[in-house]
């Protein structure tokens, strides 16, 4: 869930004044970048403003440090804004999220069953620039409200298509299990598998039942009996609070080994949303692939589990070398 930076009151900002040596257009470039995505506003040529926060301070020194390093001038000063509240003005982002919602809204329009895999990349770049905004938006003002309501729409647009009758968050104690009663099982589940089904599937053949046998139903009226069921509502194992169904199997099992858990914080963001994980883009693009060319639930599965298995070996090699 995406939460909205606190509005500042203030009348002082931080301000950085520089002058940057002509002859390093690189480095100019690399400070104007930082500049940019911290969300400082420009006052004019060579001044920048930034809140009155420790936080904005420490930027705006890192970056005076490194232009005097590179023999420029700089100063971070205390400034007062004007009664006029011209500062403030300066970080409107009305525009950005405006050009957003634009995107965003095209993006809706062609959103199919069939276009899903080759918007995805898009889908995911307005998402992370909807945060990134949301992060500097210092002064929010209607125009984060609109971007907000149209970005729910698109990643609930894409949730359903990827992932439909996707099961209802319930609030209860997620019982600890033992591993050795959930052996030789059936186990049910949706068919066409998004990112969580799949995970699950995963986990439960690599560490919970390797001899699983697992079904992909379409229809939860005629189920097979002693089954155990995962991802749909009222499973065995489903959405408990802020987790989602591979976080609850984690727990239940007391699996919560680091790798396990990092492949779970993926599955978090791709499934729910919420802090996303440097991998995570890249791993849904990868699934949405996979989903797209597969239509064998088995098959994609298999080839679903290469991933996983991949990212835990990365992650369990980068534990064993801490």
């Amino acid at each position: 869930m995406l939460h909205s930076c606190k509005i500042l009151h203030m009348d002082h900002f931080f301000s950085l004044i520089t002058t940057l040596p002509s002859d390093n257009a690189t480095a100019r470039m690399r400070i104007w970048r930082s500049l940019k995505k911290s969300g400082a506003a420009i006052l004019r040529d060579g001044v920048y403003l930034l809140p009155q926060e420790d936080q904005y301070k420490h930027i705006l020194d890192d970056l005076a440090s490194e232009v005097i390093s590179l023999n420029g001038s700089a100063h971070v000063v205390l400034i007062e804004e004007p009664a006029t509240g011209q500062f403030k003005q300066l970080f409107d982002r009305s525009a950005e999220f405006s050009e957003l919602c634009a995107e965003a809204r095209l993006i809706l329009k062609i959103l199919t069953v069939e276009s899903s895999a080759g918007l995805l990349k898009r889908i995911m770049k307005c998402k992370k620039t909807f945060e990134h905004l949301i992060a500097i938006d210092f002064f929010p003002s209607e125009s984060q409200k609109q971007a907000k309501l149209v970005q729910d729409e698109l990643q609930a647009a894409i949730a359903r298509i990827l992932s439909p009758y996707e099961p209802q968050t319930i609030e209860s104690d997620i019982p600890t299990l033992s591993i050795s009663e959930y052996q030789n099982r059936i186990w049910v589940t949706r068919a066409r598998p998004w990112a969580d089904r799949l995970a699950c599937a995963w986990l439960i053949r690599r560490f919970i039942d390797p001899q699983a046998e697992i079904l992909w139903l379409t229809s939860f009226n005629n189920d097979p009996k002693e089954v155990v069921g995962f991802d749909f509502d009222g499973a065995v194992f489903t959405h408990v609070g802020a987790y989602v169904t591979f976080e609850v199997m984690l727990v239940s099992f007391k699996l919560e080994n680091e790798p396990l858990k990092k492949i779970g914080s993926i599955i978090h963001f791709i499934d729910v949303g919420g802090i996303q994980p440097i991998e995570a883009a890249g791993i849904q693009t990868v699934l949405a692939g996979l989903r797209d060319s597969i239509h064998d639930d088995d098959k994609l599965l298999d080839a679903a589990s290469h991933v996983f298995d991949g990212l835990f070996a990365s992650y369990q090699k980068a534990q064993d070398h801490e």
